[in-house]
């Protein structure tokens, strides 16, 4: 009876949904139609009786046992699948649409979104009871909403064609993509969230998405090989622009859209990869302008009028100016973007003045070559090397202003001596330009006739005079330097001359003219180097006044006692010069000379720092050797 009762309820049941399996053609028909005329809310109603219709004959061929009877029921109800699919594609099509349509159209897109909102209940309802999952279960709606309307937001906004990420085009795709965001945020905000649930959370999904788009979009942006101006304008629009009141903090967005959750639109090794890259450019770009400037400078000393002068007179160009206003310019454009850009930017200005201070020694020694081949050539030859004394120290003054910290003006060490190597170039020329003057009157030093009586130092004085009153066209830091080197230069000279042994002594009274000579001509120089300014204690005419005393001491026992003051005094000088020196006296023993040269040996002197050499820059001509009647055959 029960089992009568069963199949009783069975039949009563299958009798029931035949007029519904009987029409279900016809019903397809019909949600075809309305979906052709975007009835969507009607057919969606008319496929969801369809499918609940053949689930539940699913439901039940799988509970009695039947499954093999599944295929016929699913090839009975195939036209379902085509119907979901023609709904599906409507559905994506107006959610791809939707920031439009809630402008022209928010009921279709509300309808949209109560379709996938139905979906997505039936999918949590079977999911829950876990008896039976209809085919094509679950459908996942929802997810694909979220999934299409970031494809459209990233399809719409950042597909940027190559052309745009080159010169002005850069500027221009920058600026509607900030436009565009702003302008469909704006409408998610004040439009959009009204047609979706609030769980949606459909105003933080956009910004994210545009968010995260935009940084992918940048990265690809930034494989490109850009000039330092599009690099610039990217690091400018990803740190600042988009933060402003310009972009994602538009007072209309605000206080609902915020990005300062969502990460950094560039990853900070991004930025700083940018940032090398940016200096780079900068570097490259510093380079060729500045070798254009010493190109141009090197030509102007060159030209047939004197360089210009400032207001006191001193020698100068405009290389200075041109150098340091270039280096300011791109470390202040750096200061826009980060304190690291800047800190890089300046590192790199420092680096390229030091490298420009070594081009420009180059250019000094080529003009010194053509110099020694032509003395006439460049006619203001010294003039110009006094300017770029003068330009040399200038850059040196003004390279802590570069950097607006104070606390971190510190000039690097390398600089420094790029900047000192450069003024000693400068000065080494001027001082063998002297030199060129000096030495033929040098070289008729302590001769017979310079010993009987003639004017060479005073012809001597008036070729330092005049060099000194052309030395004074340059500042005066580098005027006392150069002014010490020169009085060097003269001393090293005049000592030179004394040991190459052109007098020695015969007498007692020629000793004595040696002297007065030595004393005389020491003096008349001493007396014009402290009238141009340099104190007798920075001297080292010093060392011939001492020299003069040696070969002036009168009784020669007492030598061992002078030369050990001599030596104290002047830790630089060898054993060849005291030995040259005991020659030119003419009375010395070999004897007393072996004395003394011991005494030397015992007492070893150590050259204190911030000692100034003079006898170590003196060479001693080697003693003639002994006369051979075939030379180049001696042992």
């Amino acid at each position: 009876m029960r089992a009568l009762m069963a199949e009783h309820v069975q039949l009563a049941s299958v009798v029931q949904v035949l007029p519904q399996l009987f029409s279900v053609q016809e019903v397809f028909s019909h949600t075809l139609q309305l979906l052709h005329g975007q009835q969507l809310l009607e057919a969606h109603a008319e496929l969801m009786m369809m499918e609940h219709l053949r689930d539940d004959i699913l439901s039940q061929l799988q509970l009695r046992g039947f499954s093999s009877a599944q295929a016929t029921v699913l090839s009975y109800f195939s036209g379902l699948q085509e119907l979901n699919d023609t709904l599906a594609k409507q559905l994506w099509d107006i959610v791809g649409s939707s920031l439009h349509l809630v402008h022209e159209d928010p009921v279709l897109f509300v309808s949209a979104v109560r379709i996938i909102e139905r979906e997505e209940k039936i999918d949590n309802t079977l999911l829950l009871e876990a008896t039976f999952l209809p085919p094509g279960r679950p459908k996942g709606w929802r997810q694909k909403f979220y999934h299409v309307l970031q494809e459209t937001i990233t399809g719409s906004h950042f597909q940027a064609l190559r052309m745009d990420t080159e010169g002005s085009g850069l500027a221009g795709h920058l600026a509607k993509l900030q436009k565009g965001i702003v302008s469909e945020l704006r409408v998610v905000k004040d439009l959009m969230v009204q047609c979706v649930p609030a769980h949606y959370n459909i105003l933080s999904v956009c910004t994210a998405t545009f968010h995260q788009a935009l940084s992918s979009h940048l990265q690809d942006i930034l494989r490109e090989d850009l000039d330092k101006q599009a690099l610039f304008l990217l690091l400018e629009w990803a740190l600042h622009v988009y933060h402003s009141q310009e972009m994602m903090g538009h007072p209309d967005l605000l206080p609902e859209v915020d990005v300062s959750a969502l990460g950094p639109l560039m990853s900070p090794e991004l930025v700083d990869q940018t940032e090398r890259k940016y200096v780079m450019k900068v570097k490259a770009s510093v380079l060729e302008w500045m070798q254009r400037t010493l190109e141009v400078e090197f030509k102007e000393w060159f030209r047939e009028e004197e360089p210009e002068t400032d207001h006191q007179g001193f020698f100068q160009s405009a290389l200075p100016i041109i150098v340091m206003q270039m280096l300011k310019e791109n470390i202040q454009v750096a200061s826009l973007i980060t304190e690291s850009l800047r800190q890089k930017v300046y590192n790199m200005a420092l680096e390229e003045l030091e490298a420009f201070l070594g081009r420009l020694r180059e250019a000094l020694v080529q003009c010194g070559k053509e110099h020694q081949k032509d003395r006439s050539v460049p006619k203001y030859y010294m003039s110009y090397l006094l300017a770029t004394l003068n330009n040399n120290l200038a850059l040196s003054s003004s390279v802590s202003s570069l950097h607006p910290d104070t606390a971190c003006r510190e000039v690097p060490l390398s600089l420094r001596a790029a900047f000192d190597r450069t003024q000693k170039k400068a000065c080494q020329l001027l001082l063998e330009e002297l030199l060129l003057d000096l030495q033929p009157l040098c070289l008729q030093l302590h001769s017979r006739k310079w010993l009987s009586g003639s004017q060479l130092v005073s012809s001597m004085c008036e070729v330092i005079d005049k060099y000194a009153k052309d030395f004074s066209r340059v500042r005066r830091p580098v005027f006392m330097l150069l002014l010490m080197e020169t009085e060097l230069l003269v001393a090293s000279q005049y000592l030179r001359a004394l040991m190459q042994k052109k007098v020695v002594c015969k007498s007692e009274e020629e000793r004595g003219q040696l002297c007065a000579r030595l004393l005389l001509d020491a003096t008349q120089l001493r007396e014009l180097f402290c009238g141009l300014g340099l104190d007798q204690s920075q001297q080292s005419l010093e060392a011939v006044f001492a020299l003069q005393e040696l070969i002036c001491l009168k009784d020669p026992a007492l030598l061992s006692l002078e030369v050990l003051g001599f030596i104290t005094k002047y830790p630089d000088v060898s054993d060849e010069h005291i030995s040259t020196l005991l020659d030119i006296r003419g009375d010395v023993s070999k004897e007393v000379q072996h004395m003394v040269l011991d005494m030397m040996a015992q007492h070893p002197q150590i050259v204190p720092e911030g000692y100034r050499p003079i006898f170590s820059t003196i060479l001693v001509p080697m003693p003639e050797l002994p006369f051979c009647l075939r030379k180049g055959k001696c042992a």
